[in-house]
């Protein structure tokens, strides 16, 4: 941490609000550089220009976060379904970490080293296997002297639980996020027991991530405040959700939804949208806002226009962005200059220009989680056989 520079819980402490950045692995994909399946992050070592460029953008639209880019960077997930890599998790964890350190220095920005769920937790590895895989990642971590830690994208929270624990022993601040809704784990576990757990194992940061758009993580979240509350313990509170509309998932999240991964664009939230959340969030007593999948600077930059008055500054981004869209005032067309307000936008129900468009989905429910023998994991690449079986389950669905 650069001299002078306020710590995570620091900040957190004082009452401030700390704004995340947003998703990586999508924004990545979309743009080329991230292959949709494995949801690697090797292009912190083949394209660094690139991860560069969207950590700069999303501090300049306001993130005090630079999460390091080692999304699935554990050497068991990088290995997966024949997944064949040039790269060492060692060598894209500390080019993630050097990225980030760089960007986060151009600005008043902390670095996270995150670590997320493995396969081999879901391929009911044991404990001793899974932290092994936790402490590879933590190493670099612990090498470059990242600022804090986080635990993210965690569906069981026992699992969570332990790559808390192993974190916890670095004495750095550690923050958990787990990917779930108010319906808790994937095991059935509440969101108020998930809390209690993480805050026990030494997280001194819980919250949720991924998997659900942002109300329904808020909710998820004020239900995890309310159980550490009632347990008596103590923390703070982090909410990165999806920039996607989600009020047809099932506890699984988007993916089951079937416009998974390719078809969501419809689903995208607005900048107005980002709006209400970074408010509703801020009223909750959630203090740590960010984002998470379908997340772009753009929606970054709304959540601190919004809690502008709270930071008590706008971001640099903002410049070119009049509030409300006042910078329409400028606009040739004089209807759309009319649009210049804030209660246009507000309450606009914007269409979808797709006539045969549903309104939601059903859910691919298939019910498996870790435990099920569908979901033991190999480093071979998916057969045809086992994808024909697959693809015969998923017609009668």
């Amino acid at each position: 941490m650069a001299p002078g520079k306020k710590g995570i819980l620091e900040r957190l402490n004082a009452g401030e609000v700390v704004i995340g950045d947003g998703g990586f692995v999508f924004a990545l994909e979309k743009r080329g550089y991230v292959k949709a399946g494995p949801w690697t992050p090797e292009a912190t070592v083949t394209h660094p220009e690139a991860v560069r460029q969207l950590h700069r953008e999303f501090l300049r639209a306001g993130a005090n976060v630079m999460q390091t880019f080692t999304f699935y960077a554990s050497d068991d997930k990088l290995e997966n379904r024949g997944n064949k890599l040039s790269f060492t998790g060692a060598q894209i964890n500390e080019a993630a970490c050097n990225l980030a350190q760089e960007v986060a220095s151009e600005g008043d920005a902390l670095v996270a080293g995150g670590v997320c769920q493995t396969p081999s937790y879901l391929s009911c590895k044991s404990e001793t296997e899974v932290k092994a895989i936790f402490k590879k990642q933590l190493d670099v971590f612990i090498k470059k002297n990242v600022d804090f830690l986080i635990a993210e994208y965690f569906e069981h929270v026992e699992e969570a639980v332990w790559a808390v624990e192993v974190l916890k022993e670095t004495g750095k601040p550690v923050a958990a996020c787990m990917c779930i809704g108010p319906e808790g784990d994937m095991h059935g576990v509440s969101p108020g027991d998930v809390a209690v757990r993480l805050v026990k194992a030494g997280a001194q940061i819980i919250g949720v991530n991924c998997h659900f758009d942002p109300m329904t993580c808020v909710k998820a979240v004020k239900m995890m405040k309310e159980g550490v509350e009632k347990a008596g313990l103590k923390a703070h509170y982090m909410v990165q959700p999806l920039a996607y509309h989600t009020p047809d998932c099932s506890c699984q999240g988007f993916i089951d939804l079937p416009e998974f991964p390719f078809g969501l664009e419809p689903r995208i939230l607005s900048r107005w949208d980002m709006h209400q959340y970074a408010r509703e969030a801020y009223n909750c007593g959630i203090h740590y806002i960010g984002g998470c999948c379908g997340f772009e600077p753009y929606h970054i930059r709304a959540v601190a226009e919004e809690l502008a008055p709270e930071r008590g500054y706008l971001p640099a981004a903002s410049e070119k962005h009049g509030n409300w869209g006042a910078g329409l005032e400028m606009h040739t067309k004089p209807w759309v200059r009319a649009r210049a307000r804030r209660d246009y936008w507000e309450n606009l129900k914007p269409a979808s220009g797709r006539p045969l468009c549903p309104s939601m989905s059903s859910p691919d429910g298939w019910g498996v989680t870790k435990g099920h023998s569908e979901l033991m994991q190999q480093k071979e690449a998916t057969s045809q056989d086992q994808l024909k079986q697959l693809f015969d389950r998923s017609k009668s669905h």
